[in-house]
């Protein structure tokens, strides 16, 4: 059943287009990974599901009884949020925000919810700590958890795992994979092509072409397999 539906979607700033024609189809239970060059729009586009820009053309139709405050988001880290002075535990419980309404406290049922994903994440040992003492990892299992609890049915993940070691890289994208084979709905803008076709169910690549399919329909495309060669050239010359 679709969560979310695009329909003729453009996107852009101050009347620019940076993308159009945008149309595809989220499903409860996909795994999206959305995937372009840089400044193609990717990262316009999940502001825009989120409701933090407007697009300039076109609909997002939301379905299934999905509410928006039900979508979790996890994004970009900036300095200032890896220096902030909050316990593993309140960031976590922020998440529930979105639930509380005009109550300025958190009920006990939210209270649980964070805890569940604290264990979900694997930092209950953590969850005294002072948040920007911890590792790059730790914190975005963090954020991570909190976004869970944000999310009923869906979560939008944009880089998560930037700047991240291999082995802590590894680790996320385990996560990941096992939220979304727990149910989650998963979009994720990933530099990664490699991985969004081993992990990922859908591939939205986006830029001067558009491609909406399966990963299996995205390898079998001249347009998937031309990508991957021109990313895989470009990851040997940073290396030399």
């Amino acid at each position: 059943m679709a969560l979310l539906t695009i329909k003729d979607l453009a996107l852009g700033y101050d009347s620019r287009t940076i993308v159009e024609d945008l149309n595809f189809v989220v499903n409860e239970g996909d795994y999206l990974c959305i995937v372009g060059e840089n400044g193609s729009g990717k990262t316009t586009l999940m502001k825009t599901l989120l409701s933090l820009q407007e697009p300039l053309r076109g609909q997002i139709l939301i379905g299934d009884g999905l509410k928006k405050k039900e979508i979790g988001y996890l994004p970009q880290q900036t300095i200032v949020q890896k220096d902030f002075p909050a316990s593993v535990r309140e960031i976590v419980l922020s998440g529930c925000q979105g639930s509380c309404g005009l109550r300025p406290f958190y009920n006990k049922k939210e209270k649980q919810l964070a805890e569940t994903n604290i264990r979900r994440m694997g930092i209950t040992e953590l969850a005294d700590r002072c948040y920007r003492d911890l590792s790059g990892g730790q914190q975005q299992r963090v954020l991570l958890a909190r976004a869970l609890c944000a999310a009923g049915k869906i979560l939008l993940l944009d880089e998560p795992v930037a700047g991240l070691d291999p082995r802590v890289t590894a680790e996320m994208y385990e996560l990941i994979t096992g939220l979304n084979q727990d149910g989650v709905t998963v979009i994720m803008i990933s530099h990664d092509i490699e991985e969004a076709v081993r992990r990922a169910s859908h591939i939205l690549h986006i830029g001067g072409e558009i491609f909406f399919g399966t990963k299996e329909e995205y390898l079998d495309s001249g347009f998937g397999k031309s990508f991957l060669v021109s990313q895989n050239n470009r990851e040997e010359k940073d290396v030399q």
